[in-house]
């Protein structure tokens, strides 16, 4: 089913949502909202929950995600991790392009057979890493040159939802992807800690990961915490950064030339806040986007692969007390 995607330039995309619990509800209201996007329906195995955001945004409740093959251009998969690869699989084997929640799916070798299917039947798979949107990390462009050390702090206090996946997967992987994308450059070695706490599962874990670049990132993830807090610093060549993500804003210090030869560095600090944006939205748009221009998602199937391919690693050598 390898559609003439031309006439979406000119149509509305027929849109559908596939698990409508606490993320893919947001998706289906952003989709709701948006022009020349016609939501076709959304689909829950929970019938109550389907019909109840199904009314608020105005369109059809379905219980099968079966149902939509035949309705949606495109669609967003908010369902468990487990059921990522067997769901977006069939999506995309009849042509429609997908936007899938994070982590892309449960293994990197699933995640892989994803890629290769999207890949070979034409279809757009972007993967939903929320912070690559988020108006913070994007006012980086043009200040990040040269990245030699990053540190990232992701803790959270506790909730039930997203642990049917450790930590890594659940939380680190946001930072993961986030410094695969800045540094762009090979992991080549990595040493990780990690303690279950309340589930059986790491519920806290530690990575230390060395690029080819000689650039090394410190990471720290936590759903067991008192607070929430998500900050990555980033130190460069006469720049260092703070980028705070739930505050959007960066914090900027430089080292410029002494005023005369043999003195001090001068150093200047600068403060911006750069909220206004909705990263959720701008994901969406992004997405339908690349449906329509049949282009490069901003996070695309191998970005998500790559991030999970690094979790995977660091899980696999992770030393627990």
């Amino acid at each position: 089913m390898n559609r003439d995607m031309t006439d979406h330039n000119s149509d509305n995309l027929r849109v559908g949502v596939v698990g409508v619990g606490y993320l893919g509800r947001f998706h289906a209201q952003k989709y709701a909202a948006q022009p020349d996007v016609t939501l076709v329906a959304v689909a829950d195995t929970d019938s109550a929950r389907a019909a109840e955001v199904a009314a608020e945004c105005h369109t059809q409740a379905a219980t099968d995600y079966h149902d939509l093959f035949d309705q949606v251009d495109c669609v967003s998969i908010a369902v468990p991790t487990q059921l990522h690869h067997a769901v977006a699989q069939d999506f995309l084997t009849r042509g429609i392009d997908v936007l899938v929640e994070k982590p892309l799916t449960a293994t990197a070798a699933e995640g892989k057979e994803l890629v290769e299917i999207a890949a070979r039947h034409k279809c757009i798979l972007q993967v939903g890493h929320l912070e690559r949107f988020n108006p913070a990390l994007r006012s980086l462009t043009g200040i990040l040159t040269a990245p030699r050390f990053i540190e990232c702090q992701r803790v959270a206090p506790f909730v039930e939802r997203g642990t049917d996946v450790d930590v890594v997967r659940d939380l680190m992987i946001h930072d993961l992807d986030v410094i695969l994308s800045l540094v762009r450059s090979p992991v080549t070695s990595m040493e990780a800690f990690g303690v279950p706490v309340l589930t059986t599962e790491p519920d806290i874990a530690n990575a230390r990961l060395r690029f080819a670049s000689g650039c090394i990132a410190n990471i720290t993830a936590s759903r067991v915490a008192l607070k929430r807090e998500r900050k990555m610093r980033i130190f460069q060549p006469d720049t260092y950064l703070v980028v705070d993500y739930g505050e959007h804003r960066i914090r900027i210090c430089r080292r410029e030339a002494p005023a005369q030869t043999g003195g001090l560095a001068n150093l200047t600090y600068e403060e911006r806040e750069v909220g206004g944006e909705d990263a959720l939205e701008e994901e969406i748009r992004a997405f339908l986007h690349a449906v329509r221009e049949r282009s490069e998602p901003v996070v695309s199937g191998r970005d998500g692969l790559q991030a999970l391919e690094v979790a995977e690693q660091i899980i696999g050598c992770l030393e627990i007390p």
